[in-house]
């Protein structure tokens, strides 16, 4: 097993967070991971995205150039990554961001949800990154929903409101896929 994860968004959106809470999950499983953020010099509002690898085997370099998974979190994103996503992808993108669907392509498959409308009924749009990370177990079964909780846990310790509301949103998301 070899998923390369491409996550991009605005700053503030959680995308670094994404790629951190994979490879922490991942690392939880035993497998080989690497996360490599990037984020433009605004941060918050600025251009931002994150790359994840999770293997069984060891990995030579962190740069993702053919995603297996792309998290689109903005138009701009999808733009920018929806070509690059391998045959066979999955593509997941903000419906709610995202004023034009993704191209339909034969070979990948697309979840395309209002992630920022689904995240404000839960009372804070900044946990829809969980919901789509909820989206991809359902859709790849990359990691079980117990380790990537389990990460989340350690993640927000202390901050247990926070913890709690990303757990649901993790959970929405995961039905809704």
């Amino acid at each position: 097993m070899n998923s390369q994860i491409v996550i991009g968004g605005y700053g503030g959106q959680g995308v670094l967070f994404i790629g951190r809470l994979l490879a922490e999950a991942g690392l939880l499983e035993g497998r080989e991971v690497t996360w490599m953020p990037s984020y433009g010099a605004e941060v918050r509002g600025g251009t931002a995205y994150s790359m994840a690898k999770i293997s069984d085997k060891e990995i030579a370099s962190p740069v993702v150039t053919n995603p297996d998974v792309l998290v689109a979190m903005n138009k701009p994103s999808l733009i920018k990554y929806e070509g690059r996503l391998k045959d066979g992808g999955i593509l997941i993108s903000n419906k709610s961001l995202i004023d034009t669907p993704p191209k339909k392509r034969k070979e990948a498959s697309i979840i395309n949800l209002p992630l920022t409308e689904m995240a404000s009924k839960l009372g804070d749009t900044k946990c829809a990154n969980m919901i789509a990370v909820g989206a991809m177990l359902k859709r790849t079964k990359l990691l079980s929903m117990k380790s990537v909780v389990s990460a989340l846990k350690e993640t927000l310790k202390g901050r247990e409101e926070l913890f709690k509301l990303n757990k649901m949103a993790l959970e929405k998301g995961y039905e809704a896929a």
